[in-house]
């Protein structure tokens, strides 16, 4: 009998303690420069199996988020009410302006370099255009 209370105590004090390492890391966990498709993997991963739910669940995955991301959540038109959407938006939202971003640098090296203006390359521009700068003597 004196077993089976132990063997309980070390359950609950096991399960405690990884509970509370759970809810630590929820605490500290951040997108960071990282995809938020990887933060809500880890996110999910972490939030498994501890007792915040909800709008505590809610405000620690806004948290983690950066901010751009976390300002153009808020201001959206549809109120988001579950975690799971939250977690659809965010990776939506986060995909987009990655890929704003990459199309943006993909003009500017454009409008940097228009064909048969590709002053200071030796060879053929990066963008393969057809102008040829010969190297100075």
């Amino acid at each position: 009998m004196a077993e089976q209370l132990f063997s309980k105590i070390r359950n609950n004090f096991g399960e405690t303690s990884e509970e509370k390492r759970k809810i630590e890391q929820l605490w500290t966990i951040e997108q960071g420069g990282r995809t938020c498709d990887k933060y809500v993997q880890e996110f999910k991963k972490v939030a498994r199996g501890n007792s915040y739910e909800r709008r505590p669940l809610i405000k620690e995955f806004k948290r983690g988020l950066n901010g751009a991301i976390r300002r153009k959540l808020a201001e959206a038109e549809k109120p988001l009410s579950t975690i799971g959407e939250w977690q659809e938006r965010a990776v939506r939202l986060d995909r987009n302006q990655r890929k704003s971003r990459a199309e943006q640098r993909v003009l500017e090296r454009n409008m940097a370099h228009p064909e048969g203006n590709c002053k200071g390359t030796v060879g053929s521009c990066a963008r393969s255009c057809s102008s040829t700068v010969r190297e100075p003597t």
